[in-house]
């Protein structure tokens, strides 16, 4: 620990100057942050002190007991003293991370980092994420019982903040000279928007529109199907749905919006997804269920996840939670486990308004003039005056594109409407999971959840498991919301949701297990219409063919799963490679690269030199196809990889293999080789500068701070395999934010690792020490106590008691 300070006085001073050159972080004014009194030396910590604390409001004594990991196991007398503890305790370990991503969610971040996040602060307010946010918050006070539940956790938190000297402020306050606010209700509802947009967030109805609009129905269909030619849906094709009564609105005539908004807001990370699965007690090794989960998220510290155990006389459950909310988000209990992928659902869609006069006070919708509701936002930013932006709303929802924001035409907007701005109790969905005993509990708690839409698998000690797509989906005619709909046509509103007893799911099924990857939530049978711009199509065939292998599984073999580093793009593009390229039209250097390439055994292995080759292949591939859509001057789609390996195999002479810019006709044949030969130049360049192409070092993962450009608070150059669309699909700076196993015994055995640490101080150890663990595809054992007597490993403990 003493090291930290002599590093952090050298090496954080350069990462302050550095990062007065990226997006967000603004230079602090140095003599308070170096002050030693109260500035970032106080930052030093060392966890290891029991104490005693006193916290208003405290009914009965609340133990919390720190196991060597630094997680919190806490032992409550009643659910309010619980949940008062768990926002006390998660303050105490991560204030600034769940402040900061609050002010993120609300577009707030120019309050703290400066004219920088104006445009990111514009667009959050565009989206409606207060809005959202307000809405969910009086859908959560509408439950008295969720209510108590978040008031106190609120309570807990400005137990801890109200508590701080300047000196005890997390170092990132220091570094950005401001102090924490009070913890509200309003900001446990940002933080969920803040996941629902992280997850639910994408959507492609302007780009889409541009291609439909550039190279028609047919063409359009064939790059950008509906399901794909080889699948395997979350749902088993067995299943079915013949005994529903199932209504779906009839399809108007077709509508192609134009004048189209430009210059689009930024979106979720495409990878963002997940991968979880569950085998009952005739495929366990133990006859117990087994059931692990991998959320697949950025890769930052402090971590998105925050470990620990509640336990009170109504409940006793382990997991991780987002710090800044009630409960646990992914875990387990003595009776049941569960965990959540992203279920890959169209759940925002776009309507071009029509607005009245230059006022845009009025728009029109079923042949009448409606008024929006105008919101004026003001965002404050930090050493300058404020910006207002005025947001108008319809019944649609905000008109996040007008006139003062991608478009030109004053009379013109386009309105977004997403089921993140409909409310819903989320809480109570991770409230009641966190006490359920069984599947119909499991059910039951699934019903009040909303958004975004999540695949919700379950075990239980029972012997069941189970998976529900589950979140609110409105129900949808064919094509509804693939492209841009008319703001005006009653026809194109939502005309209603599928019942929940309706959203796919299966119980026990025949084979043995259940998974999901992001694939494709059904098959064609599904009598409801799905449609999401971009499906999985690698992990899941992964994963579903590893179950289908053999009869029994073991602890090991789910956590080989996790790690697994079979790459099937390449597997199954690599072939029609090698058979079709012209090796005569390579050179010897250029055929021995080819040579590496067909010894590789498809493996994304820290230590193999195939995967850097076939990466700077792909990279070259797959922009020649597509030279096309890269020379087009509107918002445009690509095709999704599947398609494009699928395209490449079976369609070789399909047009798009011409590259626009050479007068020859080339086929797929001709890509391959001039590709190949492009990677190759890249490969010499990397090797020129004394660089390996072992794929660790050539991919280089790393786990950034929150805050752009601070590399003494970032880890870098981590040696793990996998890449996006592998199951490990841990790429530069994404990938697998928590892996959890939990075997169904008596108590549960459960391992777990995510790659971070419980505190988000840098100055402690426990910031990043789980990273190398990670790293190595390595798990901790879960210190799952079923009493407060049971104290082993521990670290240190805090009593909370009330104020005399």
């Amino acid at each position: 620990m003493k090291t930290w300070k002599l590093l952090v006085s050298l090496i954080l001073f350069v990462g302050i100057l550095y990062s007065l050159n990226t997006k967000f972080v603004q230079i602090p004014p140095l003599g308070k942050f170096m002050n030693p009194n109260n500035g970032f030396w106080t930052n030093e910590l060392t966890e290891n002190e029991s104490s005693a604390i006193e916290i208003p409001g405290i009914i009965e004594e609340v133990k919390v007991i720190y196991d060597n990991q630094l997680i919190p196991h806490i032992f409550a007398q009643n659910d309010i003293d619980l949940y008062k503890a768990q926002g006390y305790v998660t303050a105490q370990n991560r204030l600034w991370q769940m402040e900061f991503q609050t002010h993120a969610s609300a577009g707030r971040l120019s309050e703290i980092v400066g004219s920088a996040a104006i445009d990111y602060d514009r667009e959050q307010r565009r989206k409606g994420m207060v809005f959202g946010a307000e809405k969910a918050l009086e859908s959560m006070q509408n439950s008295p019982e969720v209510l108590s539940y978040i008031e106190a956790y609120r309570d807990g938190v400005n137990s801890y903040i109200n508590g701080l000297t300047k000196a005890d402020y997390p170092v990132e306050y220091k570094l950005l000279d401001y102090k924490p606010e009070p913890w509200t209700l309003k900001k446990t509802a940002l933080l969920l928007m803040y996941m629902t947009d992280m997850l639910a967030g994408r959507d492609s109805d302007f780009e889409y529109t541009n291609m439909l609009k550039k190279y028609g129905s047919e063409t359009f269909d064939l790059l950008f199907p509906d399901f794909f030619k080889v699948q395997d849906p979350v749902i088993p094709q067995e299943r079915d749905w013949g005994s529903w009564q199932v209504n779906v609105p009839n399809t108007p005539e077709r509508y192609m919006a134009t004048d189209l908004a430009t210059g689009l807001m930024d979106k979720p990370h495409p990878d963002n997804g997940s991968n979880n699965w569950a085998v009952g007690p005739d495929k366990s090794y133990s006859g117990n269920p087994i059931l692990a989960n991998d959320p697949h998220l950025g890769l930052n510290l402090p971590s998105i996840w925050y470990a620990i155990q509640l336990h009170s006389p109504s409940q006793n459950v382990f997991g991780v939670s987002l710090p800044g909310a009630a409960g646990i988000v992914i875990g387990f209990n003595n009776d049941i486990s569960w965990g959540v992928t992203n279920a890959t659902r169209d759940v925002k869609d776009w309507y071009k308004i029509n607005f009245k006069d230059k006022s845009n006070s009025e728009y029109l919708h079923d042949g009448v003039w409606k008024k929006v509701d105008k919101r004026i936002e003001e965002i404050k930013i930090k050493g300058a005056p404020s910006l207002f932006d005025t947001v108008s709303y319809s019944h649609h929802g905000p008109i996040a594109y007008d006139e003062n924001f991608g478009l030109t035409d004053e009379r013109v907007g386009f309105a977004m409407k997403w089921i993140g701005h409909s409310g819903g109790n989320n809480q109570k969905t991770l409230i009641e999971l966190n006490k359920a005993k069984n599947y119909d509990d499991y059910v039951s708690a699934l019903s009040h959840y909303v958004a975004p839409a999540q695949n919700f698998i379950f075990s239980s000690n029972e012997g069941d498991i189970a998976l529900w797509i589950n979140g609110k989906f409105p129900n949808k005619w064919e094509g509804q919301g693939k492209f841009v709909l008319d703001g005006s046509n009653p026809e194109h509103d939502w005309q209603g949701f599928i019942p929940h007893e309706h959203n796919a799911h299966v119980k026990n099924p025949e084979r043995g297990f259940v998974s999901s990857a992001n694939q494709h939530p059904t098959d064609e049978a599904y009598p409801y219409y799905v449609f999401n711009d971009g499906y999985e199509t690698y992990r899941n065939r992964v994963i579903n063919d590893f179950f289908r292998s053999k009869e029994k599984f073991t602890i090991q073999d789910f956590k080989d799963l996790h790690n697994n580093n079979y790459n099937l793009k390449a597997a199954e593009l690599l072939p029609t490679v090698f058979e079709k390229i012209d090796r005569t039209q390579l050179n010897d250097s250029e055929n021995s690269y080819l040579d590496q390439l067909s010894d590789w055994d498809f493996y994304n292995d820290i230590d193999q030199v195939g995967p850097t080759i076939w990466e700077r292949f792909w990279i070259h591939l797959r922009r020649s196809v597509w030279d096309e859509i890269d020379s087009l001057e509107f918002e445009a789609a690509y095709p999704k990889t599947y398609q494009t390996v699928h395209l490449l195999i079976s369609e070789p002479e399909l047009d798009f293999m011409d590259i626009v810019e050479t007068p020859e006709k080339e086929t797929a044949s001709d890509l391959f080789l001039l590709s190949f030969k492009a990677a190759v130049k890249d490969l010499k360049n990397i090797e020129r500068k004394n660089e390996t192409l072992n794929w660790g070092d050539y991919k280089g993962t790393f786990v950034g701070h929150l805050l752009q450009g601070l590399p003494a608070f970032s880890r870098f150059n981590l040696p793990i395999g996998g890449n996006s669309g592998i199951v490990n699909a841990t790429s530069k700076n994404h990938g697998p934010s928590w892996r959890m196993i939990v075997e169904m015994s008596n108590p549960p055995k459960a391992y777990g690792i995510y790659p971070g640490g419980q505190s988000g101080n840098p100055g402690s150890k426990f910031y990043d020490n789980y990273v190398d663990t990670w790293a190595a595809g390595e798990y901790l054992e879960l210190n799952f106590m079923q009493s407060k007597e049971n104290q082993s490993n521990t670290l240190f403990t805090q009593t909370l008691k009330s104020q005399k």
